[in-house]
């Protein structure tokens, strides 16, 4: 389906008219980010866990340790609410009321479940080839004692919405004359020079795409990567 299909959890009732359930529009953000956000509750008691992220088609995937809280609630399936933001801007107005930001955030719903034991491998290369392409070919595998150790949960991206706010600043009429400055002051994640740990090695340069990106938006160049 080209849209997620408008729900009670999903509907954004606060500026709609930021809001998106066009998929494209949501992958676009997620491919863009590393960090998700999940939510998820346990016996009454709320918890929001950072954790790095990767998607595959319609699957959204994330790890952790095997002894984690979040594993042990997720181990039979478990609802969570999963959240990826990019701040691109802060708007300053003439008021304090106005003031904003400008932003790209996706909100996911949907039941967690762990990944089997069979598929786990693959998709861990596929984290690895999602921050570094071909990586996963020249790094050492996961040993079968790391495996067990780490869990992978997957997500079916079903039920989803993109919110966006850009542009400039929305003042009241009667602010307009007030003499203070107003106006956007743009924020990016920039790239910086690779560093190489260890002895230098000509031989070894710093893999693409990083070796050359320095200066480079990070969310541009990760959506390259997908």
């Amino acid at each position: 389906m080209a849209e997620f299909p408008i729900t009670d959890r999903n509907r954004v009732r606060r500026r709609p008219d930021r809001a998106s359930y066009d998929r494209e529009a949501v992958y676009r953000v997620l491919d863009g980010a590393l960090v998700a956000h999940v939510g998820f509750v346990v016996d009454g008691q709320p918890y929001v866990t950072p954790t790095a992220f990767w998607r595959k088609g319609d699957l959204l995937y994330w790890h952790g340790s095997m002894a984690s809280r979040m594993h042990k609630a997720q181990a039979k399936g478990l609802p969570v609410c999963v959240t990826v933001t990019h701040l691109d801007g802060l708007v300053l107005a003439r008021s304090a009321f106005n003031h904003s930001l400008n932003y790209r955030s996706v909100m996911m719903f949907g039941i967690a479940r762990p990944l089997p034991e069979s598929e786990k491998a693959a998709a861990l290369d596929d984290f690895v080839e999602r921050i570094c392409p071909g990586r996963s070919r020249q790094a050492r595998p996961g040993s079968p004692e790391e495996l067990r150790q780490t869990a992978v949960i997957v997500l079916d991206l079903v039920e989803a919405v993109v919110k966006i706010r850009d542009g400039g600043v929305h003042d009241d009429p009667g602010d307009m004359d007030r003499p203070v400055w107003a106006g956007v002051v743009p924020l990016a994640v920039q790239v910086g020079p690779a560093q190489t740990d260890g002895p230098d090695r000509p031989d070894l340069p710093a893999p693409e795409p990083w070796a050359g990106a320095a200066g480079k938006r990070f969310d541009e160049l990760l959506q390259t990567l997908t």
